[in-house]
């Protein structure tokens, strides 16, 4: 970067609120615009989870190394923010036959796994329901409370410098560095043309919940602070946020299958639109739009990414070398596929 350029974060999610902290403590002079809407992140279960997305879902099996690198940039960014990560790791349970498969591909990743018998069960998920007598233990993956860790990260950001500003970013300053944060949003690069929406449904029950997360075939639950979270949805190509009242019934009976005692909690229903690119990472580094870094389409793992889009971003700012997976996230990528 040639000169001290101001820069301008669009976006306050988790990508546009790290990018923006690691950009102010690299020296940059940083602004970053937040929308005021409900973004993706605040949704989100706040899931950091590497093992379980590579296990469970083909488009991000190929990035499993990747992810994990993410992942491992947590515990330093936590210890900066006074994010509480709880690394208790995540439990499933369900048919023989599906825990089993489990099983076998945690090993073949190289992951640690545990069998757990009702007892452990009762232990890592009070409330579990009594059916499920056997559970497995994956310790790879990782949590933080959504909802605290963006309070963490704004509170960060802007001790470290970072100017916070409530709209929408309309026009900058020529001499700006723009730094795009946007989630699905398509007007701010010619990049973000290729984004599609996936909308995410997720069901939260009043009062707080305590213990580690479990999965099961078409549902996870989360505890958490502001009660106990069952998800989510993956409607692909939705845009419209609103609130669709029967894929909320659908997760709440999921959810219940597995904490029945919960059924006389207050329901809590929202919805996300997440961004995706055509190969499930996100864009990060340079548009071709003049003076724009782009840090968007992390699909359902932008809590998992974010430290490293953050570290990708001040690179770039900064002139330096983004890294061995810089890349691999460079918004170029697919042109350089297509040509």
């Amino acid at each position: 970067m040639n000169g001290p350029a101001p820069i301008i974060v669009a976006g306050a999610g988790v990508l546009g609120l790290t990018a923006a902290l690691a950009l102010a403590e690299a020296g940059c002079t940083v602004t970053l615009w937040d929308p005021g809407d409900a973004n993706a992140s605040s949704v989100a279960a706040g899931m950091i989870a590497p093992l379980f997305e590579a296990l469970l879902d083909e488009v991000a099996r190929p990035h499993l190394g990747l992810m994990l690198a993410a992942r491992d940039l947590w515990p330093a960014l936590a210890a900066r923010t006074g994010i509480v990560l709880d690394r208790t790791g995540a439990v499933a349970v369900g048919r023989a036959r599906w825990l089993d498969g489990l099983r076998s591909g945690v090993v073949a990743f190289g992951g640690h796994v545990s069998d757990i018998d009702r007892r452990g069960l009762a232990a890592l998920a009070p409330g579990l329901a009594p059916g499920f007598r056997r559970g497995l233990l994956v310790a790879d993956d990782w949590r933080v409370d959504a909802a605290e860790a963006l309070h963490s990260l704004r509170v960060a950001a802007e001790a470290a410098g970072v100017v916070v500003r409530r709209g929408r970013l309309e026009t900058a300053p020529p001499s700006s560095i723009r730094v795009v944060a946007t989630g699905a949003a398509h007007d701010l690069a010619p990049e973000l043309n290729l984004l599609q929406p996936i909308k995410g449904h997720i069901v939260r029950l009043g009062g707080a919940a305590q213990g580690a997360v479990v999965r099961t075939e078409g549902v996870y639950a989360a505890p958490g602070v502001d009660g106990l979270a069952f998800g989510a949805t993956m409607e692909v190509g939705v845009s419209d946020p609103a609130v669709d009242r029967r894929q909320g019934e659908m997760m709440l009976a999921k959810g219940l299958a597995l904490f029945p005692g919960h059924a006389d909690r207050a329901v809590t229903v929202s919805a996300g639109v997440r961004a995706a690119t055509p190969d499930g990472l996100p864009m990060v580094g340079w548009s071709t739009e003049r003076n724009v870094v782009l840090a968007v389409g992390a699909r359902r793992n932008g809590w998992l990414l974010a430290p490293l889009v953050a570290e990708i971003v001040a690179a770039c700012v900064s002139g330096r070398d983004p890294g061995p997976y810089g890349a691999r996230l460079a918004p170029g990528r697919f042109e350089r596929a297509a040509g």
